[in-house]
């Protein structure tokens, strides 16, 4: 706020009647009272609210919910707050919601997140996974120049289930029974420019046209793709028009020119390194870590803070 308007305010407040006095001290001491979490969730309607049901700004103030402001819309006649539609909507403690975001700055696993904030394990499981549902889905608009694409592979896991296995159960990760790519690993395509924009997501097989698909959104015409050689990577180029370099690794070259997938490679290596801290990881929620990574891995310090992990997990840009 700017000193003008302050000085605005304050000298209405000089005209106040003691009622009117006490009844501005009691919304003060209310404000003061928010969790730090509350108000940076109110600030998602800062320029207005929303229906979340029928998108229109037709809506009008309606009381309090659960400690945050309802809103009732006028088309559609359905309440909402600033929570409604999020993946954090229904949850409950928000007071240690930016807490939580803390955890994820700092890569905690489950135990050290629920000792740290007094929550069950199961809470700290439920938290994580609701906050990560959206960062996953933030990925880049598009690579440009030199895009370097290649996949890693994840032991297919079902950590968590105990039942309903169609194999003898496995003992803190274990090994994949065939060497080589098989159906017991999951990849994990990357694709990642020299800028340092990078894209990943979970596929279902390493063929060219499940590669075609995933890279088309991100890789513009003009974009050169640089690969391992896989065949699959030059028949998804070939479909996609783009020009595509493959590097001989098998045959020991890992550098010609300009063309490598150094840049990719070691993305690889931070990732498998980051997870395996977690001490394996469920192949059902596979989909949430890269994301993860992909948020703090930025360089310069530039990883989001604890409010921007908060104000990216109800669908706020930072």
């Amino acid at each position: 706020m700017r000193r003008p308007e302050l000085k605005r305010i304050t000298a209405a407040l000089r005209q106040l009647t003691p009622a009117q006095r006490k009844r501005v001290a009691v919304e003060l001491a209310a404000l003061d009272a928010q969790p730090a979490s509350t108000m940076l969730i109110e600030g998602r309607f800062a320029c207005g609210a929303t229906c979340p049901h029928c998108k229109s700004m037709h809506v009008i103030r309606n009381g309090h919910a659960n400690g945050l402001q309802r809103y009732r819309c006028r088309e559609c006649c359905k309440t909402f707050s600033a929570l409604t539609g999020t993946p954090l909507n229904r949850l409950h403690k928000r007071g240690k919601w930016l807490d939580q975001a803390q955890a994820l700055h700092d890569g905690q696993t489950l135990r050290e997140t629920a000792r740290a904030l007094r929550i069950h394990l199961s809470t700290a499981h439920r938290w994580r996974h609701r906050f990560l549902a959206v960062p996953k889905t933030v990925q880049p608009q598009a690579l440009t120049g030199i895009a370097e694409a290649d996949e890693t592979m994840f032991l297919l896991s079902f950590k968590g289930k105990r039942s309903g296995l169609d194999r003898k159960a496995r003992k803190r990760g274990g090994k994949a029974t065939q060497r080589g790519l098989s159906h017991e690993q999951v990849p994990v395509l990357v694709a990642r420019d020299r800028a340092g924009a990078t894209m990943d997501c979970v596929l279902k097989a390493m063929d060219m046209a499940t590669l075609s698909v995933a890279l088309k959104p991100f890789l513009a015409k003009e974009v050169v793709l640089c690969t391992d050689g896989s065949k699959a990577f030059a028949g998804a180029a070939r479909k996609l028009g783009i020009e595509h370099h493959a590097v001989n690794l098998s045959a020991g070259i890992r550098v010609d020119g300009v063309w490598h997938v150094q840049n990719v490679n070691a993305y690889h290596s931070r990732l498998k390194a980051w997870v395996q801290k977690f001490r394996g990881v469920a192949t059902c929620y596979l989909a949430n870590y890269p994301g993860w990574f992909r948020a703090i891995d930025r360089e310069k310090g530039n990883s989001p803070k604890p409010q921007q992990w908060l104000a990216m997990a109800i669908g706020e840009t930072v």
